[in-house]
């Protein structure tokens, strides 16, 4: 989960602004107005918000800047708009801003759920300016201890278990961290003591001296991760391949620059490391430099808590095989969340993807497999949305693809679903699907019965009052069965 503290703005409050007409396109949903007096509630304007916002920040004419604005996103769909809404309340208090008014716009725009929460740094109370002095560290710390509060998630106590681990250099220590979002680094004012950081907090400083390397490994241990790697380097594809991350170049460079000067973060992957992570929690680490083919690789044994070089293991050409090929890292992370149960689903969403004119094309053995279902919310959404398909054939995240054997599938490209469209939708409904011109035949046959239905009853009625009823034969028929129960 990212956290991320947007530019400080003037006193129009355009953050206000920016997420209401989020609102109005049907991309986002306000999820909490929190503090703001009764008059102001989810029927309200933006203007009425502004309005409030602006009266508080007028208090302290010092701050120029007033507008408090940020993000928070989970990977994904891995938290509903509800989970984050409950998230952003607990982390507003932790960052100081509980008491003040603001709101929580929940966005769709983007693979991944995010919120935004937009309020004012001029205190409600006291008219005095909130601390904003390393916010963005803070942020993280309040986003760290919100996540520990709701879910159990604590730093101290992950960090605690990673410095367990048997290693034998400081290298290995360094890629076990790195690997698990801490990072080491030696302390400016003393080299001979090293800090551990996460989202640029420091969780731990500690001397060299304290670190304990430990040479000797479980020979019975290492033998049977020889075993598993034969194995499954038979069973799932070891082509490696690269991964190109440009984003933090996109945050910080102008747009004018070419994207061809940019230096991407680099990472190499394959199905088999994938799949032994997912299977047995071994992670295996590439090492490799600027661009260049890796040259060598570091094996986390989580289950063991242990840490071995490669070759320890299996030489590394013996266990993969390196291309070429290369991909973006969004596209690489939307396509890793997919379910993929077989090989039939993957070419599936290969022949999708080359359909979609990409400029790097996407060959099977970059599409992992994934049996992992989708949880209840996601398969829900995604049946509504193919039902509203179906309807209109307008719905741009859903499509409908046809495979060699004559199966339809539904490939759901912004909730990552790939699945059968027959178990969807039901044998009546698929039906009608492959012959349009008999759901038109039920239509009609429908239409005529409701007709006819509709004559025969209202001459049945004609016929009651020429033959002196009065009231109509069903009410009659509701009393002879309400004197019987009497009796």
């Amino acid at each position: 989960m990212i956290v991320k503290i947007m530019d400080a703005a003037g006193h129009d409050f355009p953050g206000v602004n920016y997420n209401d007409k989020k609102i109005e396109k049907g991309k986002g949903k306000l999820m909490l107005l929190k503090n703001f007096p009764s008059f102001i509630n989810e029927d309200s304007d933006k203007q009425q918000v502004r309005d409030y916002l602006k009266a508080i920040s007028y208090g302290n004419k010092k701050v120029q800047k007033p507008q408090f604005h940020t993000t928070i996103s989970t990977k994904f769909t891995e938290n509903s708009k509800e989970e984050l809404t409950k998230i952003a309340e607990d982390f507003m208090d932790e960052l100081g801003y509980g008491k003040q008014p603001f709101i929580v716009v929940f966005h769709n725009d983007t693979e991944n759920n995010h919120i935004h929460i937009v309020t004012t740094r001029v205190d409600k109370l006291t008219g005095k300016k909130i601390d904003d002095s390393y916010e963005k560290l803070k942020a993280q710390k309040a986003l760290g201890n919100t996540l520990e509060k709701l879910y159990g998630i604590s730093s101290e106590e992950e960090l605690k278990k990673l410095l367990n681990y048997k290693i034998s250099c400081l290298h290995q220590l360094e890629t076990l961290l790195d690997r698990n979002g801490f990072k080491l680094s030696k302390n400016v004012n003393d080299e001979e003591f090293f800090k551990i950081l996460k989202n640029g907090v420091v969780q731990k400083i500690f001397s060299g001296g304290q670190l304990v390397f430990k040479n000797k490994k479980n020979g019975s241990r290492a033998r049977q991760l020889t075993a598993i790697f034969s194995k499954y380097k038979t069973n799932y594809s070891n082509k490696v391949f690269k991964v190109e991350d440009f984003r933090k170049q996109e945050a910080m460079l102008p747009e004018e620059k070419k994207k061809d000067n940019w230096i991407p973060k680099i990472e190499f992957v394959s199905e088999i490391q994938k799949k032994l992570k997912d299977v047995f929690g071994v992670d295996l680490v590439f090492h490799h430099k600027d661009k260049n083919q890796p040259f060598g690789y570091t094996v986390i044994d989580h289950k063991t808590g242990a840490v071995y070089k490669g070759s320890e293991i299996m030489k590394m050409k013996e266990l993969f095989e390196f291309t070429s090929d290369k991909m973006d890292k969004r596209l690489f992370e939307s396509l890793k969340d997919y379910n993929i149960p077989n090989y039939e689903s993957k070419r599936i969403l290969q022949r999708f993807l080359g359909n979609q004119c990409r400029e790097d094309e996407v060959k099977d053995f970059m599409l992992f497999e994934n049996k992992k279902l989708k949880n209840k919310q996601t398969l829900y959404a995604v049946k509504n949305d193919v039902k509203e398909y179906l309807k209109t054939q307008n719905k741009e995240d859903v499509n409908i693809v046809k495979s060699e054997d004559g199966k339809y599938y539904v490939i759901h490209s912004r909730l990552h679903y790939i699945g059968e469209l027959k178990p969807m939708i039901g044998e009546k409904k698929y039906q009608e699907f492959l012959n349009p011109q008999l759901q038109t035949a039920q239509h009609r046959e429908t239409k005529g019965k409701n007709e006819l239905s509709r004559v025969l009853n209202e001459l049945f009625f004609e016929l009651t009052k020429s033959s002196g009823m009065t009231k109509d034969p069903a009410e009659n028929e509701l009393k002879k069965r309400r004197k019987k129960r009497r009796m």
